[in-house]
């Protein structure tokens, strides 16, 4: 195959300016990059979650209730709409794990004794099923037999409706169900303290007194059923029997986490790489600008040779597109390999049974038409300006540029600037719009570096408020059912204990016109000292005597303000019904909150004083001692532990934060470099019969550099407070995109955050100065002199 005249021409117009041509495939490439990464990861969460899910049959519907006789799931199953019923029993536990000290929590899951569930069956990963005539055979969740380190065998004492009792581990399993496993009431998965485990439904059923009952119903829908209806329907059904609100398979906390998840990473595959793209851009059409202008007399030439604009045009057209054919190759290799790396990330968080990456063909094709059209778009005008000049004209060069007293000289520095300064500051402002364009693609790079460690600040300071400021207590206890006030005493009474606060909670269903969600009422004492409530400005929020205090977003979700009543349906004891004045809207930071004065929740259950639960502050030396006591202690139905809460949030912070800093600091150093060494590249094929003159007149190599470099200096000054400025309003949108009904993030910039950015792009610059500045101590005086202007 030959290559025409134009093609070889383009062949050696690109390798005279391969560094130029490099830097801009570079950023390109990093586009192209986040793109794969990104997207290449949700399209394979999503396949493996829609394959998972199908497989194992995951439930629709999911409801939980007291305690209802067997037959009642024929009626559920006769309902309108639904496909496939699972009953079964469901019980929280505390466990004794060998290698623990302090308790841990589980979850029990009742199985068939023969064959698997109708949905959300269990996968099998190690080890074997359990022997139905083996009543104290479990199957354990793979995540917590690895941070064990168990095989096969081990054991782990549960208090089983409140007597202790040894389990046989013989093998390890995934569920649907537990795609993201986090503790209740947890910031951040914690599989040492925290595992879900299947008993044989019988063996589960006795020991909590439920021999032909269940208390948990998972429902499958039939292909053009309302969850809605089926909800209502099963609703009604279930409330003779405690039901405790059925919920869609859209608020399934696992499934939510996953789903939410998946968002983000299809919004920032589209936004982020745009923003390269962006830059890419900007950056091709100052340097094939400029490339043209040198080339006037070559398209004069090839216009009397015969060629149309058109066939010149698209010369110059595959300039650009060439170039982005490179960073597009690159791009698409470094997305494979770090989709890889960060897919493994996923895999620490989301449990399936097998979750690989996967480039599909349709990610690679995307990523190339936006790259391509980008760099299309960046190159078009251009190419358009310069192929409508007329040969006669195209033959003759540009007019110089005229050149005046700058703006900074007239205003207050006349006679005060060097030669050398007033150049830099001419050159500058007769060039505002190539200014601007590196302005804004230097401080594009600072706005990457500002996001990540701006992430940073946000994660520290909501760490310093959630465990300094709200949650204040060493442990928090909870019991299988609420108990009397005597248990208060109790409390007080356990190794360590210095001050005990009581809590109740009540499941509920919060009701505002048509729209509804589920929650629990907790009920704290009126200024309460432990568990507090505090909002995003750091004020400690009192309850109210009467009335209730909702998180700003659930009232989002409702469509509350201050002073609405509401129907706040109760779903334990009674089950009553009643109003409820919304007092106060916290905007606060975790899950969808309703809180209350403890008195005045008791009025509303019509109870005495009955506990759910409490929140203890604990001597550290008897912490051993008091873990002993509550590992048995019958009552007890969960234990959480602050100090493992925070360590576990600092351990999954640590991991995510040091990779997303990695990435920032390379794309914005790429980006960096990119838009300042094309600058400072473009200024010396323009310059270099000025600066050469320079070098004749008697200027040394250094006050040449100083001019050149100056003016790239002064443009990264200028776009460092841009650059700022942008991180902090990206950080924010940022922020509010990956806001959700479990997190909200402060928003918060520390000057370090800007100081160790402007530092890293400072860095960027001079390397990308100094390697031009060893273009400019090559430059050959009589050749450069010798070209007619």
């Amino acid at each position: 195959m030959r290559l025409s005249s134009l093609d070889r021409k383009l062949l050696r117009d690109l390798w005279k300016m391969r560094g130029q041509a490099l830097a801009i495939a570079l950023v390109i490439a990093a586009g192209v990059t986040m793109f794969v990464t990104y997207l290449s990861n949700f399209d394979s969460l999503r396949r493996t979650q829609e394959a998972y899910y199908d497989r194992q049959r995951f439930a629709d519907v999911f409801a939980s209730l007291k305690r209802a006789p067997q037959r009642l799931d024929g009626r559920i199953a006769a309902i309108p709409g639904v496909a496939a019923v699972d009953t079964r029993v469901v019980a929280a536990v505390t466990l004794d794990v060998p290698d623990l000290d302090e308790p841990a929590r589980g979850i029990l899951i009742g199985l068939p004794a023969v064959g698997q569930p109708r949905l959300n069956a269990p996968v099998l990963r190690r080890g074997r099923w359990i022997d139905p005539r083996r009543p104290d055979e479990i199957l354990a969740s793979e995540a917590f037999g690895t941070a064990h380190r168990f095989e096969p065998g081990a054991t782990v004492a549960a208090i089983i409706n409140g007597r202790r009792r040894n389990l046989t581990i013989v093998g390890f399993a995934l569920s649907p169900e537990y795609v993201y496993s986090m503790p209740p009431g947890e910031l951040m998965p914690d599989d040492r303290r925290f595992g879900v485990f299947w008993m044989e439904r019988r063996a589960l059923a006795a020991a909590f007194d439920m021999e032909g009952g269940f208390n948990d119903v998972s429902v499958q829908l039939m292909p053009e059923a309302s969850s809605r209806e089926v909800i209502t329907r099963l609703d009604r059904l279930l409330v003779p029997y405690g039901g405790l609100g059925a919920i869609p398979r859209a608020l399934q906390f696992s499934h939510w986490v996953l789903n939410s998840e998946l968002t983000q990473l299809q919004t920032f595959g589209f936004i982020i790489p745009a923003l390269f793209f962006g830059v890419a851009a900007f950056i091709l059409n100052i340097a094939l600008t400029r490339a043209l202008a040198l080339q006037r007399p070559q398209i004069a030439s090839l216009k009397a040779l015969g060629y149309t604009n058109l066939e010149i045009g698209w010369h110059y057209l595959k300039w650009a597109l060439a170039i982005a054919s490179l960073g597009t190759i690159l791009g698409i290799g470094t997305g494979a390999w770090m989709g890889g790396a960060m897919i493994q990330l996923y895999n620490q968080y989301f449990r399936f049974p097998s979750l690989e990456f996967l480039l599909s063909s349709g990610t690679t094709v995307g990523a190339a038409v936006m790259s391509l059209g980008m760099a299309a778009l960046g190159a078009v005008f251009s190419v358009r300006r310069a192929v409508r000049i007329a040969p006669a004209e195209a033959m003759r060069p540009e007019p110089p540029v005229r050149y005046r007293t700058s703006l900074a000289e007239r205003a207050f520095l006349q006679g005060r600037l060097t030669h050398a300064t007033r150049m830099i500051l001419r050159n500058l402002e007769r060039q505002p719009l190539r200014v601007l364009a590196s302005v804004t693609g230097i401080g594009f790079a600072m706005t990457i570096l500002m996001t990540g460690f701006v992430m940073i600040d946000v994660m520290d300071l909501f760490k310093d408020i959630q465990f300094s400021f709200v949650q204040r207590q060493d442990v928090s206890v909870t019991f299988v059912e609420p108990v009397s006030a005597r248990a208060l005493h109790e409390l007080k009474a356990l190794p360590g204990v210095v001050h005990v606060e009581s809590m109740r909670a009540v499941p509920a269903r919060l009701r505002f016109g048509h729209r509804h969600r589920n929650v629990s009422v907790t009920g704290l004492p009126q200024e309460p000292s432990l568990n507090r409530i505090v909002d995003r400005s750091g004020e400690v929020v009192s309850l109210p005597p009467d009335g209730i205090v909702v998180s700003q977003k659930l009232a989002e979700v409702l469509g509350l303000s201050v002073g609405q009543t509401v129907l706040l349906e109760l779903l334990e004891g009674a089950r009553p019904t009643r109003s409820a004045v919304v007092a106060r809207l916290v905007d606060d930071y975790l899950g969808l909150s309703v809180s209350m004065e403890r008195e005045a929740l008791h009025r509303l259950m019509r109870e005495g004083g009955s506990l759910s639960g409490a929140y203890l502050q604990v001597d550290a030396v008897h912490m051993k001692a008091l873990y002993r006591r509550l590992k048995h202690t019958p009552a007890v139905g969960g234990v959480a532990l602050t100090a493992a809460a925070l360590r576990s949030f600092e351990e999954t912070m640590a991991q995510n934060m040091d990779f997303m800093i990695f990435l920032n600091v390379v794309f914005a150093g790429i980006i960096a470099f990119g838009v300042v060494y094309n600058a400072a590249r473009i200024s010396l094929s323009e310059r270099s019969h000025e600066l050469a003159s320079l070098r004749v007149l008697g200027f040394t190599r250094a006050e040449i550099s100083l001019i050149l470099l100056g003016e790239l200096a002064v443009t990264a000054i200028l776009a460092l407070p841009v650059g700022a400025l942008m991180g902090f309003g990206f950080s924010k949108w940022m922020l509010t995109a990956i806001e959700s009904e479990v997190y909200r993030f402060p928003l918060v910039a520390t000057p370090r955050s800007a100081a160790i950015s402007a530092l890293i792009v400072l860095a960027a610059v001079a390397f990308s100065g100094l390697a031009v500045r060893r273009k400019l101590d090559k430059l050959d005086l009589i050749a450069v002199l010798k070209t007619r202007e």
